[in-house]
């Protein structure tokens, strides 16, 4: 079974400095029928403008994501990690017991767009940690790469959670399949550009959401950028 979620159905925030659409519901955003997809639990696309950005405030029992699309993020934690996370570069942050941070804008002059994903982890309490790797575009081109993972496989961020996130760019006559594991959830964010999920057309912001299908089959990408997860139930 797939269901589609549209990307003018998500729930909408405008903070003047912040503009964020949310896949489930935060913050002031709620509804009830969705409220996550098995351990997937967040998914939200922010877009900061310049000298903004969000002030030193804390997290726990959460596995996070950052999928930078456009501009620039500078990181600042309370265990001593401070980076600047670009297109390319997925960063892994485990707020464990408990964890202090910033996110802001380092782009002087434009918007920093960026995907914020927050995955429930498996075990509560842990070591709070931090990982940041680079994945080419090349590595993506026509084809899903492994950039999440709960044992870090094939060079991917380390998720201390059921999960598996996968990452590609599609164009033209390129495409992919990949056999689906039974009793798992699969979840298809395309963050930019058009693509067929399945034979189900999706723009950009769109979502998938399938369950008890057997594979999964991308192709008809117009400068597409598309998350794929593999999900606990």
């Amino acid at each position: 079974m797939i269901t589609l979620r549209k990307s003018a159905d998500r729930g909408q925030a405008d903070h003047g400095w912040l503009k964020s659409q949310h896949s489930f519901s935060f913050a002031d955003y709620h509804d009830p029928a969705h409220m996550g997809f098995g351990n997937l639990r967040v998914i939200n696309e922010d877009r900061i403008a310049p000298g903004t950005g969000f002030g030193t405030h804390g997290h726990r029992d959460m596995e996070i994501v950052s999928y930078v699309l456009d501009g620039a993020l500078a990181h600042r934690d309370s265990m001593g990690n401070g980076a600047t996370i670009v297109p390319g570069d997925v960063q892994r942050m485990s707020a464990g017991r408990g964890v202090m941070h910033s996110e802001f804008n380092a782009a002087r002059d434009a918007a920093t767009h960026f995907l914020q994903i927050w995955i429930l982890p498996s075990e509560r309490g842990i070591e709070p940690g931090y990982e940041q790797k680079a994945f080419s575009a090349a590595d993506k081109r026509g084809r899903l790469r492994l950039v999440a993972s709960p044992d870090g496989r094939d060079g991917s961020v380390t998720v201390h959670a059921d999960a598996r996130l996968l990452a590609g760019l599609f164009d033209g006559d390129e495409s992919a399949e990949v056999a689906l594991q039974p009793g798992r959830l699969t979840y298809v964010h395309l963050a930019r550009g058009q693509l067929d999920v399945n034979g189900q057309r999706l723009s950009a912001g769109d979502a998938a959401l399938l369950r008890d299908e057997k594979r999964l089959e991308l192709s008809g990408g117009k400068g597409a950028e598309v998350l794929v997860f593999d999900l606990a139930p």
